[in-house]
């Protein structure tokens, strides 16, 4: 899809600020455009529309509905693929505002500060198709416990591996191991649909085990053809109940001739602890045998301080939320740097997870960040196809 294939729709309250946006959209070749004057009209429009419109261009200070509580409303009820907030307002507020929306399921390409310009707009929209793409809302794949269950039984859920490069130099020393789902029809399950309904039912220690014996099949697999990679593995905190999930989790590794130094277990921040005296004792056997300890999706909690003090963590993994368009946002960048200065005094090393662009990539380098991970790297890829997306990787020119 090129730009001028887009649907947008421009919601701007102020009459000749509206008028001077659509016509910039139109300079650019744009011809698919809808306009409103408010989150009223906005709404009353998207719900007749035959199609969602690609990107939603969102005023924030307008009156009667404020754009917050207008994206709100989209994010909800699946109204567009995406938004960009257009706004003269601080960047703190902009910040939380994109936050909100991406938590709320909506894809936000960014900000455009007023006033408009053609090279502001191709900017922001060109990230339309520059990405991974806009992912399934949540809701749009529905799937059963019962039908979970069968997934795991059958084999329908495997692991893929997204690698992970060294800033340093590019070499890719480790990789991410990502259950997927894809049902009889070829559509995937998001992870997000599907993880937390195994969590709620039971399953989760299951599937945690599953992609732990995947991991170290393809680990040595991979070794054979001289590739060394560590593996991480998330781990959810109910898997860590019962003294005997580290003498298991040992037995699966013996059993594969994998060494626990090899393997990273992912926790994520938000989730521990439930049960701080059990799950402390736990994390003590795994790092006591050898495995890694990764604080994942980290700032995106309320305890990380606590947690990092607590818990014999080895690595660090900044949330995508933080890389995400950080070049050119001095808050994302103060967060980035505040966790590798922390990092750094606990001898912790550091993941950053969804980098997309050569910018972020310089950034992150230049902050001193050890190793990357995302989609300028590659996308998660099957174990076999695994050699292959390292070899594009150390062919690209950026």
């Amino acid at each position: 899809m090129s730009l001028a294939d887009l649907r947008v729709l421009l919601v701007e309250d102020h009459g000749f600020q509206r008028r001077l946006g659509l016509r910039l959209l139109g300079d650019l070749g744009l011809t698919h455009l809808h306009e409103a004057a408010d989150g009223f009209q906005a709404l009353d429009l998207l719900r007749s529309l035959p199609e969602a419109p690609d990107v939603v261009l969102v005023d924030l200070d307008m009156p009667g509905m404020d754009g917050v509580e207008f994206i709100g409303i989209v994010a909800q009820d699946r109204l567009a693929h995406s938004i960009a907030v257009v706004s003269a307002m601080e960047p703190a507020l902009l910040h939380t505002v994109q936050v909100m929306a991406k938590a709320s399921g909506l894809r936000v390409l960014g900000c455009i500060e007023k006033p408009l310009t053609p090279g502001k707009l191709t900017t922001v929209l060109s990230l339309y198709e520059s990405g991974p793409g806009p992912t399934a809302m949540p809701n749009d794949i529905e799937v059963s416990l019962e039908q979970a269950r069968e997934a795991l039984s059958r084999g329908d859920i495997t692991a893929h591996f997204q690698p992970q490069a060294e800033f340093g130099n590019g070499k890719i020393v480790g990789v991410e191991a990502l259950a997927r789902w894809r049902l009889d029809d070829g559509r995937m399950v998001p992870p997000a649909v599907f993880v937390p309904l195994m969590e709620a039912g039971g399953l989760v220690d299951e599937l945690t085990s599953l992609m732990l014996v995947q991991a170290c099949a393809w680990s040595k697999r991979w070794q054979a053809r001289s590739l060394d990679l560590r593996v991480s593995v998330n781990v959810s905190a109910q898997n860590l109940t019962g003294p005997e999930v580290a003498d298991r989790y040992e037995a699966v590794l013996r059993e594969h001739g994998v060494s626990p130094e090899k393997i990273v277990l992912e926790i994520t921040e938000s989730s521990v602890m439930s049960d701080t005296a059990r799950g402390l004792g736990m994390l003590a056997r795994l790092r006591l045998k050898g495995f890694g300890l990764s604080v994942d999706d980290f700032g995106t909690g309320y305890s990380s301080l606590s947690q990092l003090s607590q818990i014999p963590f080895t690595e660090l993994k900044i949330d995508r939320g933080f890389v995400s368009g950080a070049p050119t946002q001095p808050r994302k960048r103060a967060m980035i740097e505040t966790s590798l200065d922390l990092a750094r005094k606990l001898d912790l090393c550091v993941v950053a997870e969804g980098v997309e662009t050569v910018d972020e990539w310089q950034l992150l380098a230049q902050l001193g960040c050890d190793f990357a991970q995302g989609y300028l790297i590659s996308a998660p890829v099957p174990g076999e196809e695994l050699p292959d997306a390292i070899q594009r990787w150390r062919q690209t020119h950026h």
